[in-house]
């Protein structure tokens, strides 16, 4: 039961910690807050458009699967940023990969989107 208790009060505590982290990304930086609000007007494309469950849940999991990576991407760059502060050209390579990481989820989620609202426009 002690060790129950142990792994229960820790889950809370990392889902507190990551609710805080979701905060943080969510208040503070800018690339989640834009495409927070693409996500929120697509959002309410969807309810327009009453997308089928299929599409809704396609849209979703692209969505999250963007801020997701963005959010990584964040992360990681605040890491080099704390490692290494001054200017350095690995450093910058590190940066511009994850940068590209979130650029190709970006593309694969336009592709996505134009597969989903393509042929209702159409109509």
């Amino acid at each position: 039961i002690k060790e129950m208790k142990k792994f229960v009060i820790g889950r809370i505590k990392s889902t507190r910690y990551a609710l805080q982290g979701f905060w943080l990304l969510v208040r503070t930086e800018d690339a989640i807050i834009t495409h927070s609000i693409g996500f929120l007007v697509f959002v309410g494309l969807g309810f327009y458009f009453e997308l089928t469950p299929t599409e809704w849940m396609v849209q979703l999991l692209s969505f999250g699967a963007l801020l997701a990576i963005e959010g990584l991407n964040t992360g990681l760059e605040k890491l080099c940023d704390f490692v290494h502060p001054d200017f350095h050209t690995k450093i910058g390579e590190i940066k511009d990969i994850a940068a590209g990481a979130v650029t190709m989820i970006f593309f694969a989620v336009v592709a996505v989107l134009m597969f989903i609202y393509i042929p209702h426009l159409i109509r």
